[in-house]
This record gives structure tokens, C-alpha cells and sequence, in this order.
């Protein structure tokens, strides 16, 4: 079996219907909290091509094909960020657009691979595809939801990862809302203000990530920003506020993390935090069936697979502890991409996608029928 290499127009009526779906899918905002038109789009392709396809309680697109007692769900997402990227083709046969890379690539993918399935391919196993709603949000509404519904046996997590990459963890998160409020003073009297306390948090904060790196790489080390900063004042009261995002490791919990910080700036009278967005870090294994047929797969069309772990979380981290069973993320595209001005996708490496997760996951319906004869 060889990979088809174009860079122009789809090659099948198969391309072209999936080129469509994606194309569609990307024309329509679907900001976190507004995926209602995009959802209706999804599910209505899904009926048309085989699947037994509905809006969910939490606004997700659910289709599902096979009849199964195995079940592999494919959870990507189609809410994106803000940014009005107009869409369209340019002469290369690249799609710009909000949303192309991150996600409704992938879950695009998802889709037309599993409406592609044989036959036999459905006959031992369930396979079912979810966009989700809110990924973007802190919320993770969709995600939140389905995980508790559903019970998978594998699971593919729509996201970028490039046609050759298969992605096998995500940093964890947390994110502290740190306040410092003080009486007024006069600036040329001794002390410090309440912004000086709220830079003297972050100094700490800051310092204290960068001990955790030593050592190590960047997936095992703390990762600090700043994500707000601002100061103010009544002449009476002054007041500083900054939001301070974190990226965690997997041997340190959001609530580790949090204890620490704590521990950091007792001593700091004036200053307050609250903690949100806690999302624990997560690693799989690099061999299991789905790793397996994933990268037969890639190799049959031409590839090397290439195991990569992320800095940053996705809905991974929101199912894992309720889904322990094989998992990796895949999906056509540069993740660097990302919530960028730039973001796009060549829809060449979109076909081959395609074409290499349809071979995966007929492999894997073939390793799982096996298994049951």
C-alpha cells in the first residue's frame, strides 16, 4: 500500500466529499459557547453518511457506526478562539481558517475515516465520534459530559499533531487569580505598594518554576506566565491583580501545586489567590493495539511515526481518569498553528490523514475481531 502525494485537487469522490466536510465545517464561527450551527452541520453529514447521528444534551455532534461490543471513541472538538480569519483556498491547496488546524481538522478526520470503514470493519466493533463543545473554555462542558455516558475501550483525541505524529500526553494546569490590596500611602514614605507585592508574588512564583526545570525538559518542569497584570487605586485603598498561568508536569497534581504556592507567599500578608482551571497531566504508554495499527498505518502511506508529548491540555486530560483504556491524540496539521492569525491546513496532508486513520482503525477492528474468533 503507497501514499498518495498531491498537493492539488482530491484524487476520489471520497476526497472531495471529506475536502467539503472540512471546508464547511471551518465556514462556520463556532466561538466556545456558540457551536449550535456548526453542531447541526456535523450531525446532518453524519446521518447522510451512515451514521446514526444526534445533538446531545451538552450541544455535542455524536454519530456512531458498528455494532460492536468494542467501542473506540473519537473525541475531538469544533468550538474555536476569537479571530475572524477569512476562509478560504489559496493556489497551493492550503484551507485557511479559524478552526482548520484547531480542531475541526481533526475531528474532520475522525469523521470521514470512520464514515470510510468496510463493511467487516464495523461488524466487532463500535465506533463513535464526538464533537465536543467548550474544549476552548475552562468548562470542557462536552467533554465533561460524555465521559460520563460513554464507556470506550480505545480512545482517539482529536488534535494536531502532524500526519506522522502520534501525540501520547498533555501537561497539566492550574491557574491563580492573585490579588494584593493595602491601605494608601505616600510614595515617598517607607514600605511598598500593592503592586510591589503582587511582582514580589510573581518573583517568587516565577523563580520557583524555574527551580523545577533544572534537569529536566520542558514536559517535566513547571511552565509560569503571566496572563493579566493591573494595578489600582481610590486614594484610599490600592489594589493589584494578576492572573498567573501554570503548565504542570505529570509528577505534580494542580492540588500539589497549589499547596506549594501557598507555602510561597504565606508571608505576603496583603496578597490573596484563588485557584482555578485544575487540570491534572497525562501520559500513555507507546505500545497498545491502537499505538500499533496507528503506526502500521503511517508507515504503509510513507511515514515514520514520531511519539510526541504536549505542552499545553486538551479534553486528554478532562477523560483520562474516567477513561483508562488506550489513548493518543492524533489529527492533520502544525500545532504551532494554534490560536494563531496564521492558522491553516494543507488539505493534501488532511487527505493522507484521512487515508491513514481509516487503515488504522480497520486494522484495529481486524486485531479486535481476531481476538473474539
Amino acid at each position: 500500500m503507497t501514499a498518495e502525494t498531491h498537493s492539488t485537487g482530491p484524487h476520489t469522490d471520497a476526497q472531495r466529499d471529506a475536502r467539503e466536510l472540512l471546508i464547511g465545517a471551518v465556514s462556520i464561527a463556532s466561538l466556545s459557547g456558540q457551536e449550535a450551527e456548526v453542531a447541526g452541520f456535523l450531525r446532518d453529514w453524519m446521518e447522510v453518511h451512515g451514521f446514526a447521528a444526534q445533538v446531545d444534551g451538552a450541544g455535542n455532534a455524536v454519530g456512531a457506526r458498528g455494532n460492536g461490543p468494542f467501542t473506540v471513541a473519537l473525541l475531538g472538538h469544533m468550538d474555536t478562539v476569537p479571530g475572524d480569519i477569512p476562509v478560504r483556498v489559496d493556489g497551493d491547496g492550503v484551507l485557511h481558517g479559524r478552526g482548520s488546524v484547531d480542531a475541526k481538522g481533526s475531528l474532520c478526520t475522525f469523521m470521514a475515516a470512520v464514515a470510510a470503514l468496510p463493511p467487516q470493519a464495523l461488524e466487532h466493533v463500535r465506533f463513535v465520534v464526538i464533537g465536543a463543545t467548550e474544549e476552548e473554555a475552562p468548562s470542557s462542558r462536552g467533554a465533561r459530559h460524555i465521559r460520563e455516558v460513554l464507556h470506550p475501550d480505545a480512545v482517539l483525541i482529536g488534535e494536531p499533531s502532524g500526519w506522522e505524529g502520534l501525540t501520547l500526553g498533555y501537561k497539566g494546569r492550574l491557574v491563580a487569580q492573585v490579588r494584593a490590596e493595602k491601605d494608601n500611602f505616600h510614595t515617598a514614605g517607607e514600605g511598598s505598594s500593592a503592586a510591589d507585592d503582587l511582582t514580589e508574588a510573581w518573583f517568587r512564583v516565577r523563580a520557583w518554576a524555574a527551580e523545577s526545570a533544572t534537569g529536566v525538559g520542558i514536559f517535566d518542569s513547571v511552565q509560569a506566565t503571566i496572563q493579566s497584570i493591573g494595578a489600582t487605586g481610590d486614594g484610599l485603598t490600592q489594589r493589584a491583580e494578576a492572573t498567573f498561568g501554570l503548565r504542570l508536569p505529570p509528577r505534580l497534581s494542580p492540588q500539589d501545586a497549589e499547596g506549594q504556592m501557598q507555602v510561597l507567599l504565606r508571608d505576603l500578608p496583603s496578597v490573596s489567590v484563588a485557584f482555578v482551571g485544575h487540570e491534572t497531566a497525562v501520559r500513555y504508554p507507546k505500545d497498545n493495539a491502537l499505538t500499533r495499527a496507528m503506526r502500521v498505518a503511517i508507515r504503509a502511506y510513507g511515514g515514520t511515526p514520531v511519539f510526541k508529548v504536549k505542552t499545553g491540555t486538551s479534553d486528554m486530560n478532562v477523560v483520562a481518569a474516567h477513561w483508562p483504556v488506550p489513548t493518543l491524540a492524533y489529527g492533520p496539521g502544525d500545532s504551532a498553528l494554534d490560536h494563531t492569525p496564521d492558522e491553516r491546513l494543507d488539505l493534501a496532508e488532511y487527505d493522507r490523514a484521512v487515508l491513514i486513520l481509516t487503515d488504522t482503525l480497520t486494522r484495529l477492528a481486524a486485531s479486535v475481531s481476531q481476538a473474539v474468533s
